[in-house]
């Protein structure tokens, strides 16, 4: 045994040959542990690595690493968590898709009105822009109102 696994040193207790948090949280990098430990509890993540011992080693690798990343968040906003990342980035989404209508409606009116005629006065309503990316604006779905 060269050294113990970050969640053996953290719990201060011998590491054995087949610790089950060995292989996703090295020695190294101590603090991913400890926000997965802080949020979810090293008894129930030994649980969870228990009855994944049947999926293959990347399935398992990819759950945990999920579990990091939703401590990360949940620490970081303890409210939302990673939902709140989920909707910042959906927000950017739609206010890039809502930029996008306006100047494929400014190139239309100006392609059809012979160049730089009104195209300042060129503002698409909302509508037009939900219609645009879903072809109605019934379609639009209730998170992007």
């Amino acid at each position: 045994m060269v050294g113990r696994c970050a969640a053996c040193k953290y719990l201060r207790k011998g590491c054995p040959e087949d610790c089950i948090f060995a292989p996703y949280f090295p020695s190294n990098n101590p603090q991913r542990f400890e926000h997965v430990h802080r949020i979810y509890g090293a008894k129930n993540v030994a649980t969870l690595l228990k009855e994944l011992e049947s999926l293959q080693p990347y399935f398992r690798a990819q759950a945990i690493e999920t579990l990091c990343y939703e401590a990360e968040s949940r620490i970081q906003n303890p409210v939302y968590g990673c939902a709140a990342i989920i909707f910042h980035l959906q927000q950017q989404i739609h206010n890039i898709e809502s930029e996008l209508a306006k100047i494929r409606a400014e190139i239309a009116v100006l392609s059809s009105n012979g160049q730089g005629q009104g195209a300042s006065e060129i503002q698409p309503s909302t509508d037009q822009v939900n219609e645009d990316r879903f072809g109605s604006s019934s379609e639009a779905p209730n998170w992007f109102i």
